[in-house]
C-alpha cells in the first residue's frame, strides 16, 4: 500500500522524491475523481446546449475602477500562507517524512518565502488589475454571456466543499463515541472519517442551490451529474484501496470456488500491508504496535477495488443511456437505483458499524441505500409522467 507519492514513485520506479511525502494518495484519487466529474459535467452540459436544452445566459459584470486595498492585502495573504507553509514543506521534505500531515497544521514555516510569495502575489494581482483598467478607468457595468459549462469550476469547488463537509459530519454521526473523546482532532482530520453518503447529500444539494443561482435547472443538473458522480466514486475508491485507509472489507474466510481460480489471490483476498490506517487487527479493528509490521493478520474482502470495478461498469452503462433518455430527470433516477443497489450489497461483506433495529441488524450505508433505490424507482415514475421541464432560457 502506498500512504504518499514517495513509496508509490519509490515501489514503481525505484526513485527516492522526498516532495512526493506531500501527495497523499487517498486525497490525490479523491482530487481526481472531482476533476474527473467536473470534465464530465463540462461535456455533457456543452452538449446540451449545442441540442438547444439549455441556453446561454446575458449577466452584468462591474469591471474597471480602482484597485482596492482589501483586494490587494487578500491576495498577498494567499500568498503569503502559501510560501510560508507549503514551498517550505517543500523544500524542508526530508525533515517531515514520518509524519507530513501533523507538520500541515502546525506552526511551521519560512516567514521569508512567504513575504516573497506575498509580494509576487500582490505584483500579480496589481499588472492584472492595471491592464483591466486601461480599457475601462472608471467602474462599469457591462453586459456578459455566461455558458452553463462556464459555472462548472465555482460548481466544482463548492461540491468538494460542502461535500467533504457532509461526509466528515455523517462519519462523526456514525462514529459518535470516538467524536465525543476528541471532537477537534477527529474533525480537523482531513485524512480519514469519511461518509461518501454524507458527501453526496450536502454536496449534492449546495451544487443543486448554485445551479439555480445561475439558470440551469435542476433536473438537468441532476441529470449531467449522475453518469459524473458515479465516475468519480470509482476512481475515488481506487486511492481507499491503495493507500488501505481502513475502508476495506470483512476478513474472508470463504473458500475460492474452483471457477474463480484464475483470480489473482489479491483480487479475492488482501492483506493491505504498509496501510496508512496503520491497522494489524481486521477482527477488531486494533492498531499495529510500535515496531510491528504494518500488515494485517488475516486476508479480507478488498471492496474497494470491487465498488472501482463495479461502479465504472454502471458509469459506462449511464453514459450510453444519457442520449437515449429523452425525459429530464429519469437517468439521474437510474444512478440512485444503480448507486444504491451497488452499495447496499456490498455493504454485506464491508466493515460497518451496525444499528439494530428491532430483528434487524443495518448498517447506515444500507439503510440510505434503500432510500436511494426507493426514491430512485419514484422518480423514473414521476418524470416519466410529468415529462421533460421547460427549456432553460437565457435571463435579461
Amino acid at each position: 500500500m502506498y500512504p504518499n507519492f514517495f513509496h508509490l514513485f519509490k515501489d514503481l520506479f525505484g526513485v527516492e522524491i522526498p516532495a512526493l511525502v506531500f501527495v497523499n494518495t487517498f486525497g490525490f484519487f479523491v482530487a481526481l475523481g472531482f476533476l474527473g466529474g467536473n470534465w464530465l459535467m463540462t461535456l455533457e452540459l456543452r452538449r446540451k446546449e449545442i441540442e438547444g436544452v439549455l441556453k446561454a445566459r446575458k449577466i452584468k459584470v462591474e469591471v474597471g475602477g480602482k484597485l482596492s486595498i482589501p483586494e490587494l492585502i487578500g491576495n498577498g495573504l494567499v500568498g503569503f500562507i502559501i510560501g510560508w507553509k507549503f514551498v517550505y514543506l517543500v523544500m524542508h521534505a526530508g525533515e517531515f517524512f514520518d509524519d507530513p500531515q501533523s507538520h500541515i497544521l502546525s506552526g511551521e514555516g519560512s516567514v521569508v518565502m512567504g513575504i516573497v510569495i506575498a509580494v509576487a502575489a500582490m505584483a500579480w494581482k496589481y499588472f492584472d488589475h492595471k491592464k483591466t483598467n486601461s480599457k475601462y478607468p472608471e467602474k462599469t457595468v457591462i453586459e456578459q454571456e455566461r455558458h452553463p459549462y462556464e459555472i462548472m469550476g465555482t460548481l466544482t469547488l463548492i461540491a468538494a466543499v460542502a461535500g467533504f463537509i457532509g461526509a466528515k459530519v455523517f462519519d462523526h454521526l456514525e462514529h459518535w463515541d470516538d467524536f465525543v473523546r476528541n471532537p477537534l482532532g477527529a474533525f480537523l482530520d482531513p485524512f480519514s472519517g469519511l461518509t461518501f453518503y454524507g458527501g453526496l447529500i450536502v454536496g449534492g444539494a449546495a451544487v443543486l442551490w448554485f445551479a439555480k443561482r445561475n439558470g440551469v435547472h435542476w433536473r438537468h443538473i441532476l441529470d449531467v451529474g449522475g453518469p459524473a458522480m458515479m465516475a468519480a466514486y470509482a476512481i475515488g475508491r481506487i486511492g481507499c484501496h491503495m493507500s488501505g485507509d481502513g475502508d476495506w472489507g470483512i476478513v474472508n474466510q470463504a473458500s475460492r470456488p474452483g471457477a474463480l481460480s484464475w483470480l489473482p489471490d489479491w483480487l479475492w483476498s488482501y492483506t493491505y500491508p504498509n496501510n496508512v490506517a496503520r491497522i494489524c487487527d481486521p477482527f477488531t479493528g486494533g492498531r499495529c504496535g510500535m515496531g510491528e509490521e504494518v500488515v494485517l493478520s488475516a486476508g479480507v474482502w478488498p471492496t474497494p477495488l470491487y465498488e472501482t470495478i463495479a461502479c465504472g461498469i454502471l458509469f459506462i452503462v449511464l453514459w450510453q443511456m444519457r442520449k437515449r433518455i429523452n425525459v429530464s430527470g429519469v437517468l439521474f433516477s437510474v444512478y440512485m437505483v444503480f448507486a444504491g443497489l451497488e452499495r447496499f450489497f456490498i455493504e454485506k461483506i464491508r466493515v460497518n458499524i451496525e444499528y439494530h433495529i428491532g430483528s434487524l441488524d443495518i448498517t447506515q450505508a444500507e439503510i440510505i441505500s434503500v432510500v436511494m433505490m426507493l426514491v430512485g424507482l419514484f422518480g423514473i415514475w414521476y418524470f416519466r409522467k410529468v415529462g421533460k421541464p421547460k427549456t432553460s432560457q437565457p435571463e435579461t
